[in-house]
């Protein structure tokens, strides 16, 4: 309802350092959690094709060697719903690149960003630090629905030995299993958690 009135008129659309939100435990690149990533990507791009107008531009800042939201689901999801790549910059090189940077979680509350040099925010080496640029290229032709990653099911699950099942054992590890199963599916299904 925020966007109604706006379809096909965005020329440009910034998203900088996008991430699917932590899942306790899990690293980001952990094949339990990772999935969430990719799909935020192919969501992302896939709605956009509604409000942007052709020609528009989308510049997506992200970590070029990021293990959640990786350059290659950014890319791939970009491509895949009609925006040509058109560039990746250094974001140290863009105009917008002195912007507060902040984690997004709950480490903000008491680790701001310094307006000044920008240094509180060092999960990432800043250099490597790039901004990927597109133009939204409909061909006019129909495309596939979109295609999404699935979540772990219970099984695989329940066989996990890392993040929160590392030191769980029994019914624990089945409660946490199935508590996790229950928030994927849960996500999976357009749902908003957090």
């Amino acid at each position: 309802p925020n966007f109604k009135g706006l379809e096909g008129k965005l020329g440009a659309v910034y998203y900088n350092f996008p991430h699917s939100g932590a899942i306790g435990g899990f690293y980001d690149g952990h094949p339990v959690v990772n999935w969430r990533h990719e799909n935020l990507m192919r969501l992302f791009f896939r709605a956009l094709r509604t409000f942007v107008k052709p020609g528009g531009l989308v510049k997506v800042a992200s970590n070029c060697g990021a293990v959640g939201v990786r350059y290659s689901y950014i890319v791939g999801s970009a491509i895949e719903n009609e925006f040509l790549h058109i560039e990746t910059m250094p974001f140290l090189e863009w105009h917008l690149h002195r912007y507060g940077r902040s984690y997004g979680d709950k480490r903000d509350v008491y680790k701001r960003p310094d307006a000044v040099n920008n240094q509180s925010y060092n999960a990432q080496a800043a250099d490597r630090d790039m901004v990927y640029c597109f133009a939204y290229q409909p061909s006019g032709n129909a495309i596939p629905p979109q295609t999404i990653r699935l979540p772990p099911n219970l099984k695989t699950l329940l066989g996990c030995v890392d993040g929160p099942f590392k030191s769980a054992a029994g019914p624990a590890k089945q409660q946490i299993a199935e508590q996790l199963h229950n928030r994927f599916i849960t996500e999976i299904s357009g749902t908003h958690v957090g």
